[in-house]
């Protein structure tokens, strides 16, 4: 799998599926869950009542509706709680139960934002890491992985990781 760093907005991505840092309800909140039901439109909401939430580290997909992508993968990042917790590994789990997804639905192509690095407070270079190395390690059918940031900082931390790794 192919793993690249863009900076932009994740609901414009022309890519199979694009993953949503969503709450455990799925119904919608702010930052990137807000955004992407916002482009998505309307059926987004209404096709998320229908999947009975998510548990955190879970991840479950919809059709991506108004989006250039086919489907949105809406997973639940872990709250930081100073690290002790199992974040890590819940993190992580969000990466690979994206890519799990994908694969069940035929996705060859996926967007990731940073998941669990706003509201969520996980500190935005432990929380890079861990994408990267998760999805450099994942065994999957998905060709392409974007990490899409929304901020300089976060592409910046992206890229330096994809070329230390």
């Amino acid at each position: 799998m192919r793993i690249e760093a863009v900076q932009g907005d994740i609901t414009r991505e022309r890519v199979d599926a694009i993953v949503n840092a969503a709450n455990s309800s799925l119904l919608g909140g702010g930052g990137v869950d807000g955004a992407i039901h916002r482009a998505a439109g309307p059926e987004l909401l209404e096709a998320c009542r229908s999947l009975g939430g998510c548990a955190t580290g879970d991840a479950k997909a919809t059709p991506g509706f108004r989006l250039p992508a086919r489907w949105v993968i809406h997973t639940v990042g872990p709250i930081w709680r100073g690290g002790g917790h199992g974040e890590r590994e819940l993190l992580a789990s969000c990466y690979r139960r994206s890519l799990e997804v994908a694969d069940e639905l035929g996705a060859r192509s996926i967007a990731f934002p940073a998941i669990s690095t706003g509201a969520y407070g996980y500190p935005r270079e432990e929380a890079a890491r861990v994408a990267v190395e998760t999805l450099r390690g994942a065994a999957t059918r998905v060709e392409l992985a974007r990490l899409v940031a929304f901020d300089d900082a976060t592409y910046r931390l992206y890229r330096r990781l994809l070329v230390e790794s």
